[in-house]
């Protein structure tokens, strides 16, 4: 073999070489690349859900605000408020100790 051919198979090895690490580098950068991508369109879609929920709870703030009849529905519906001369009527599932319900009803 003369020194030029030597010389050559060195180049082309390290060619082959720096090919196989390139491509490998390539590779899992691009793999890296679409994992990102993949969690940019989920923390968009939950910003774009939480962007929502923000509106509602706007909304429903600034009917708290301004609406007393609508304070008022809130108030009774979740403190279960009633006015004097009113009568509240609670209605409760009653179940004996097996998780069964009681089909008399009865307390």
């Amino acid at each position: 073999m003369t020194a030029r051919r030597l010389i050559a198979w060195i180049y082309a090895a390290l060619f082959v070489i720096v090919g196989a690490f390139s491509g490998t580098f390539f590779i899992r950068t691009y793999r890296e690349y679409a994992q990102l991508q993949r969690m940019e369109a989920e923390t968009r879609q939950r910003l774009t859900q939480a962007e929502e929920r923000l509106k509602q709870q706007e909304r429903v703030l600034e009917r708290l605000r301004t609406d007393p009849a609508y304070v008022e529905k809130v108030i009774r519906r979740q403190m279960l408020y009633a006015r004097p001369d009113e009568f509240l009527f609670r209605f409760e599932d009653s179940d004996d100790q097996n998780g069964r319900r009681n089909p008399g009803g009865g307390g």
